[in-house]
């Protein structure tokens, strides 16, 4: 799942957080491109620990406000219907003071065959290197449906059922490489529904990034996540590549 503009490659390729950044000092539209050998959103592959080729389209505005998609291919089991993801999402960034801060909606579209879109409001707040983020689930086109003795019931998921909370912390280091530091949070019956993990649990993730390539460890506090093969239980290792572009 995406981020918005001016992500590091740990934001694509582990744990597309929202990052916060100041608004451009003009109204630009940018593309971005990247691979890497497993997409990883919250800790958890969403290519079964396959690659992965992503890119988007993204607007900034001087006054804050941004906008853009962003698409990739995704695999959840041979048996699963899911070939992509494909992401829209408009907010708005910028400073007050020492502080960043920044605000938005995020739609997440998968195949036409699934039932798991969703869409996700959040807010991020930074000072220096260090930032918090918060997702809430906004709306699903997802029902449940729950066998009984005379019968079924559907439950819809609706807001504030499924939530994300992370911190990140991004620090220069040598020769121009950056550091990052990422923990984060996600519970909720719609969340522990479509990642097909029997808990709420928490995620982490140290990064080097330079010149476009990362790499990345990553991990979760998940015992064991059944048969689904997914190791999602098991430490990754996620090396990836990405290129911008101005338009």
């Amino acid at each position: 799942m995406k981020t918005r503009i001016q992500k590091t490659l740990l934001a694509v390729a582990v744990s597309s957080a929202t990052l916060l950044a100041s608004a451009p000092s003009f109204a630009e539209l940018s593309a971005n491109v990247s691979v890497t050998n497993n997409y990883i959103w919250r800790g958890l592959t969403q290519t079964t620990n396959d690659a992965a080729v992503q890119g988007g389209i993204d607007y900034a505005h001087e006054s804050g406000f941004y906008a853009g998609t962003w698409a990739s291919n995704v695999n959840y089991g041979a048996d699963d219907v899911y070939s992509y993801e494909h992401d829209l999402y408009f907010g708005f960034s910028g400073e007050a003071g020492d502080f960043t801060y920044d605000v938005g909606y995020l739609y997440y579209n998968y195949d036409d065959e699934a039932d798991f879109d969703f869409g996700e409001v959040y807010g991020s707040i930074g000072y220096g290197g260090f930032s918090a983020t918060l997702s809430l689930l906004a709306n699903t086109e997802h029902d449940e449906t729950m066998a009984v003795d005379d019968g079924t019931i559907e439950r819809d998921y609706g807001f504030g059922s499924a939530s994300y909370i992370s911190l990140d912390y991004a620090m220069p280091v040598a020769s121009g490489a950056e550091l990052g530091l990422h923990v984060g949070y996600h519970q909720g019956d719609f969340a522990e529904d479509f990642n097909g993990v029997p808990d709420g649990y928490a995620d982490w993730a140290i990064s080097i990034a330079k010149d476009g390539f990362s790499f990345a460890v990553t991990g979760t506090d998940l015992d064991d996540t059944g048969a689904d093969a997914y190791d999602n239980d098991s430490v990754k290792f996620v090396v990836a590549y990405g290129m911008d572009f101005e338009l």
